[in-house]
């Protein structure tokens, strides 16, 4: 009965380690490729935050702006890395931001010009 236990405790601590380690290995930062061979964009994935980060070229210096660096978190809720995600649409400029827990869904438009940058829901 003891060896039982025992193995029942060691099962249910192995799921609940492996458990964490898939939780800890989630990015809380990624970069997603644009067609403009020198931007990508940086997405937080536990807020919604998005820049644009364009690299050297030649004598100039690289440069990360603000799409929305806003939190799309209501204050007061935890920040879980992962809960965001970026996918292209067939317009380059466009893409969609998806909040995979609540199914929220936002167009991020990145732009050299500052007033053509946005993030806005889709309702």
């Amino acid at each position: 009965m003891k060896r039982l236990l025992l193995l029942i405790m060691v099962i249910f601590y192995s799921i609940g380690y492996i458990s964490a380690q898939n939780v800890q290995n989630v990015p809380r930062y990624k970069m997603y490729q644009t067609e403009n061979i020198h931007i990508l964009l940086k997405l937080d994935t536990a807020t919604g935050k998005v820049w644009m980060v364009q690299y050297s070229l030649g004598d100039n210096t690289g440069m990360v702006v603000p799409v929305d660096d806003s939190s799309l978190l209501i204050p007061g809720i935890k920040e879980e890395a992962g809960r965001f995600e970026l996918y292209p649409t067939k317009n380059m400029y466009n893409f969609i931001l998806l909040d995979t827990k609540y199914g929220n869904t936002y167009q991020v438009q990145w732009s050299l010009e500052i007033m053509n940058r946005v993030r806005i829901p889709i309702k």
